[in-house]
C-alpha cells in the first residue's frame, strides 16, 4: 500500500504538469485581465493570483475526478480574492485586488467586480447564470455589471498615441522656391575628352 500512494502522487505530478503546460498561457492572459495589469508587461499581481489559483486547483487533484481543471482554475481565480478579502487580506487580495491601482492594462477603467464578469461573460464565455451562482449574485446584478463595463469601455476608447513613426516630416522652409536652370549651376563643368 505504502509503495502506491507514491506512484499515484507521481501519476498526479505529471498530469498536473502536463495541464499547467497547456492552459498556462490562457489562464494568466485571463489572470492579467481579471487584475488589470498591462499584457505587454511584467504582471506580477496577475502571477501570483493563478499561482495560488493553481495551488488550490492541486490540493484538490485527485478528487477532481472528470471536473474540467481549467474550469476549477478559473473558479479558483475569481473566487480567490474574496476569500483572501474574508479571511483578512491575504497579501494577493491587497496587492492584486483590492488597492492596487492597474497601470494602463486594457480594462483598468473598469471596478474589480466589473472586470470579473466581464472576463468571466466575454472573454471565458461562461453563461450569464453560472457566473452569478460562481460569484453569489443575481443573475441580474450580473447582467447589470456585463453591460455597464461594455458601455464603459465603449464610451472611453483610447485614442491613439502618436508614435515618433506616425508623425508627419517636418515641412520644408517656405521662402522662395530655388530655380534649376543654367544660372544656377556656375561650377565649371568638366571639358569632354
Amino acid at each position: 500500500m505504502r509503495e502506491r500512494r507514491p506512484a499515484q502522487e507521481r501519476r498526479h505530478a505529471r498530469e498536473f504538469r502536463l495541464f499547467v503546460a497547456g492552459a498556462a498561457g490562457r489562464l494568466l492572459h485571463t489572470a492579467t485581465l481579471l487584475t488589470g495589469e498591462p499584457a505587454s508587461g511584467p504582471a506580477p499581481a496577475a502571477e501570483e493570483l493563478l499561482t495560488c489559483a493553481l495551488s488550490r486547483t492541486y490540493a484538490v487533484w485527485d478528487r477532481l475526478r472528470g471536473d474540467d481543471p481549467y474550469e476549477r482554475t478559473r473558479r479558483e481565480m475569481s473566487a480567490l480574492p474574496q476569500a483572501l478579502k474574508e479571511q483578512g487580506g491575504a497579501p494577493i487580495a491587497r496587492t492584486a485586488w483590492r488597492h492596487r491601482r492597474p497601470r494602463g492594462g486594457l480594462l483598468d477603467r473598469l471596478s474589480p467586480q466589473e472586470r470579473l464578469v466581464l472576463v468571466l461573460r466575454l472573454y471565458e464565455g461562461v453563461a450569464e447564470e453560472q457566473t452569478a451562482a460562481q460569484l453569489g449574485l443575481p443573475a441580474e446584478r450580473v447582467h447589470a455589471l456585463c453591460l455597464r463595463a461594455v458601455a464603459e469601455m465603449r464610451s472611453r476608447r483610447p485614442g491613439p498615441e502618436p508614435s515618433a513613426a506616425r508623425r508627419p516630416a517636418p515641412a520644408p522652409e517656405s521662402g522662395p522656391a530655388p530655380e534649376s536652370g543654367p544660372a544656377q549651376d556656375s561650377a565649371p563643368k568638366p571639358a569632354a575628352p
